[in-house]
């Protein structure tokens, strides 16, 4: 048994929502929709939800069977975007995953579509450092559950889930690990939790708990 640490992505790990709109208004254009221009606002707008419930809110003039194709067209070709161009890492995010490393077994549990963790994996050269990862689009099951099923497959005696909005915390709670807030990022939470100010601060914010 060992302890554990598991990373959301958007807002935790990196930002990456102005190549995922600058991708998503390129396909869409690509496609002929008559539809506006999707902005970084919009991407920052719905991070971390569910895909269903992406495409109602960034598709809703769409029939939903039309919304979820054009999300998914969407999704596949921003993956290929963001191997080729990565997003905004936050600062001293490798240093400080070699030192977490030493110590704790890596993984990651974002809402997002399948193949997306990979492409952040692949363009850093990052995958040395990530024991397991899962996602909503490999098995649409909630953050919950897939924070849940890393914890019980990898076998962790004690895990945190490190995230930045209210649903990440809520995510956390319901797969009975610890939750500390990256408050860097893109959310808020309501609950008085462990905050994280820089990413590069974690380890010694770990030490204290």
């Amino acid at each position: 048994m060992k302890d554990g640490l598991i990373f959301d992505m958007d807002g935790t790990l990196w930002d990456s929502s102005e190549n995922v709109a600058l991708s998503w208004t390129e396909k869409i254009r690509e496609l002929g929709y008559d539809l506006p221009d999707i902005t970084q606002k919009d991407i920052m707008g719905v991070m971390g939800l569910t895909m269903d419930r992406i495409a109602d809110i960034l598709f809703g003039s769409l029939p939903k069977k039309e919304r979820m194709e054009l999300l998914d067209k969407c999704c596949d070709h921003e993956n290929d975007f963001l191997r080729s161009h990565g997003g905004i890492l936050y600062p001293e995010l490798e240093n400080t995953l070699i030192r977490l490393k030493e110590k704790y077994d890596l993984f990651i549990v974002s809402n997002c579509q399948s193949g997306y963790i990979e492409a952040f994996l692949s363009f850093y050269g990052f995958e040395k450092y990530f024991s397991d990862i899962e996602c909503y689009g490999n098995n649409l099951k909630e953050k919950g559950d897939n924070i849940a099923l890393v914890v019980e497959r990898n076998k962790l005696k004690k895990a945190w889930y490190i995230g930045d909005i209210q649903g990440d915390y809520d995510s956390a709670s319901k797969a009975g690990t610890g939750f500390i807030h990256a408050a860097y990022g893109f959310g808020k939470i309501k609950q008085k939790v462990p905050e994280l100010r820089q990413f590069s601060d974690l380890p010694e914010l770990l030490e204290t708990l």
